[in-house]
């Protein structure tokens, strides 16, 4: 379970949040620049993902590198919002903390 709080963005928020055409939302999924969830029903987007609308840049490289270990998308949505005690955090705190190569380091073990 989760253990930061975040809101979540439905497509449509999401599409307001970043300020972007559906179809330039749905690339930056694809692309792996957000990772989002069907769990709770309606597709969503952890809002903490986004900073000052726009994806947060050292997420992509993060999904990737979690995704080729075989994470699912929900897997990897849980790994960054709970706390990791490796890094000593929640991955996503220290993503927006500009510590990209800590928390890609604790990922690419988790393969």
């Amino acid at each position: 379970m989760p253990s930061i709080h975040t809101d979540w963005l439905t497509m449509p928020e999401l599409v307001a949040a970043l300020d972007e055409p559906l179809g330039r939302v749905k690339r930056l999924l694809d692309e792996h620049h957000l990772v989002g969830s069907r769990r709770h029903g309606v597709f969503r987007v952890p809002s903490i993902f986004l900073v000052d609308g726009h994806p947060l840049t050292s997420l992509r490289g993060t999904i990737i590198v979690l995704q080729d270990a075989g994470f699912s998308d929900d897997e990897v949505i849980d790994w960054l919002l709970q706390d990791e005690e490796l890094i000593g955090a929640a991955p996503i705190e220290a993503l927006r903390a500009g510590r990209k190569i800590e928390v890609r380091r604790v990922a690419a073990t988790l393969a």
